[in-house]
């Protein structure tokens, strides 16, 4: 029979009625002909309460009992879901990362997916099972350990087993109907897209959209699996939701199809740093090391080089997220104790948002930049860094003015029309 992913996330999970109600969704698939993998996160707020009882427990946790006690949580909603469907007459049998096995590396808390064998669950169905209810977010080491994939992990396991057994599609219920072209929050004038492809969204979800995890969007897009992002809590049609899929399935896309934004940013700027080759490295490679994750990236002529008439000094200007900043103001500092880089002065401005717009058909169209930059001067928003790529152009702007930049941009590139 063809073969449906379905994930449920948290919010999906919450409570045994909301499991009822996500496993009925699952029976109308196993009616429509069906064989369905059920992916269910942990129940809402049950995770960040496993955490807290590993800190507390041991505040420097051995990462594989972390790993042990965390991944607990997937467990007993996959347990949960499968005694549902039974009783709604469904065979469903559970299963946790290690009986599939879904195997993995041995990067505890961070691990990735080495494979999915198909052995296990294929037998299942083959004996007259309709529904395999997986525990998202963990897996198997090469050790026997357990694993988990990082925060947003059952996501990014709905994908792979989509890619692993060849499903005709993934589909993604969360508490929101699909994929809007910025947070409807924000503007009320936000419209939800029928399709997106697989970069547009890849995009989006790196810039600070939440409905999808990034891994996951990567994953997706290396296999072409057919995404679906819809409600848990509105009745759904083939029609509903969003679907993310691979380019050629959209026949004309709009020049910008979506309007992100980032409040957790900051700016550092490194001032009169040697003007040298190598310095570059000298700066970034530390960062790396420490695990700070830089974003946009500006180099610019220091005032230095006016007051003294040369050109051996400049400016670089760079972004990281807010809660990263000390980590990598102690990698420059330990740089330029270690005589790897000097500077004169370290400047941190943690007032900043990042604002994008994203669409793939810029690669086609002219003039997306000076539309962008036009509504940001007619708001008399200044603009502090700049960053593109082919289908995407982002600004750091001071962080007051972000709601008010969203709100322009998405008027000024005609996202409410369909």
């Amino acid at each position: 029979m063809p073969l449906l992913v379905m994930k449920f996330g948290g919010t999906s999970v919450a409570d045994l009625d909301r499991i009822r109600n996500a496993a009925a969704k699952v029976q109308r698939e196993v009616e429509r002909g069906h064989d369905v993998i059920v992916i269910v996160s942990a129940m809402s707020g049950k995770t960040n309460e496993l955490v807290g009882w590993v800190e507390k427990t041991s505040p420097l946790f051995d990462a594989r009992e972390y790993d042990a006690v965390v991944s607990s949580g997937e467990n007993v909603t996959a347990g949960l879901m499968a005694l549902t469907l039974q009783e709604m007459g469904v065979p469903a049998r559970s299963w946790q990362g290690w009986q599939v096995p879904i195997n993995t590396t041995a990067q505890h808390s961070a691990a990735r997916f080495v494979d999915i064998p198909r052995g296990n669950l294929d037998q299942k169905f083959a004996e007259g099972f309709r529904v395999a209810v997986v525990a998202g977010f963990q897996g198997l080491a090469p050790d026997g350990r357990i694993t988990t994939l990082g925060r947003g992990g059952s996501d990014t396991t709905a994908v792979a087993f989509a890619a692993a057994f060849d499903a005709e599609r993934c589909d993604i219920y969360t508490d929101v109907d699909g994929i809007y072209t910025t947070d409807p929050r924000i503007t009320s004038k936000a419209r939800k897209l029928d399709r997106i492809a697989f970069e547009e969204m890849l995009e989006l979800a790196s810039l600070g959209a939440k409905v999808l995890q990034t891994r996951s969007v990567e994953l997706a897009m290396r296999y072409k699996v057919r995404l679906r992002v819809l409600s848990s809590f509105e009745d759904t049609t083939e029609d509903s939701g969003t679907l993310v899929c691979d380019e050629g399935e959209i026949m004309e896309s709009k020049v910008v199809n979506g309007v992100a934004y980032s409040r957790e940013e900051a700016k550092i700027t490194l001032v009169t740093v040697e003007d040298r080759p190598g310095i570059s490295a000298g700066i970034f490679a530390p960062l790396a090391d420490a695990g700070v994750n830089v974003d946009m990236i500006v180099q610019n002529i220091s005032e230095k080089n006016f007051e003294h008439h040369q050109g051996s000094v400049t400016d670089m200007t760079f972004s990281v997220p807010i809660n990263q900043v000390d980590r990598a103001k102690r990698a420059m500092e330990q740089a330029r104790a270690a005589g790897t880089v000097s500077y004169d002065e370290l400047i941190v401005d943690t007032e900043v948002a990042k604002v994008s717009v994203v669409g793939i058909g810029m690669r086609s169209h002219a003039g997306v930049a000076a539309r962008m930059f036009k509504a940001l001067a007619e708001e008399n928003i200044n603009i502090k860094v700049i960053a593109t790529s082919e289908i995407k152009i982002s600004v750091l702007i001071d962080r007051k003015y972000m709601e008010l930049a969203v709100q322009a941009l998405h008027d000024a590139f005609g996202l409410e029309a369909a």
